[in-house]
């Protein structure tokens, strides 16, 4: 009989891949989006699919943490059932209501202010994960730490460093939203430095993001502490 774990398994494992597949899309689309020798509605082009390809990695990203909590409980790594797993499920469901929200209205001032309340939701939600997972693997709870059990406050405290590097990336295209609109006023030499400036550093911050969520996976599947 299908059980309610191995669908949440399922689960757990496609938003991984699209977490995954949907950053390196966006990486390799970047290259495109600042290419000088394009015309402007071309990178235009590429960095509206460039956004589209995103929001499944968005997507993926906050469907991941309830998913995981949900599956905690059943391994006993995490006490919290019954109201606590439906408090989660329903906050990440608000969340992502609100991610799509920004996505949808991405060119408008709107879309910007939403996305800047995306991105206030990651600086009470970081620090909380991660405080968390640390006071697991020291003893204090809240998640259990037993022998094999710390692979989950493990993959916890790097879930919350995950979220830190995408809170990095998320900055960066909110960038590129403000300096198309200036550049399409007309060509704008400092705009476009900055624009390049800008991915470059994010095309950094991608390397570090690809290992850890190959870390994160990796403990998630051998469980070894």
């Amino acid at each position: 009989m299908l059980s309610t774990l191995a669908v949440l398994k399922w689960g757990h494992i496609v938003a991984m891949v699209y977490w995954l597949g949907g950053e390196w899309g966006v990486f390799q689309t970047s290259y495109n989006v600042v290419n000088r020798s394009l015309p402007m509605e071309e990178r235009r082009r590429h960095m509206e699919t460039a956004y589209r390809i995103d929001i499944l990695a968005r997507t993926g990203i906050l469907l991941l943490f309830p998913l995981g909590w949900h599956m905690g409980y059943f391994w006993g790594v995490q006490p919290f059932g019954g109201a606590a797993i439906t408090g989660v499920w329903v906050f990440f469901a608000l969340w992502l209501a609100l991610c799509w929200a920004a996505f949808l209205k991405r060119e408008t001032d709107t879309g910007i202010m939403l996305t800047i309340w995306d991105e206030r939701i990651r600086y009470l939600i970081i620090p909380a994960i991660i405080i968390a997972a640390v006071a697991s693997l020291l003893g204090y709870g809240p998640f259990n730490a037993g022998t094999g059990q710390k692979w989950y406050s493990i993959k916890i405290m790097l879930f919350g460093g995950a979220l830190i590097i995408g809170l990095l990336l998320r900055f960066i295209m909110r960038e590129w939203t403000v300096m198309f609109r200036i550049l399409a006023e007309g060509e704008n030499a400092e705009v476009e430095d900055r624009l390049e400036k800008s991915i470059r550093f994010g095309r950094n911050l991608a390397y570090l993001y690809w290992i850890t969520i190959l870390t994160i996976a990796f403990f998630g599947a051998t469980k070894p502490f």
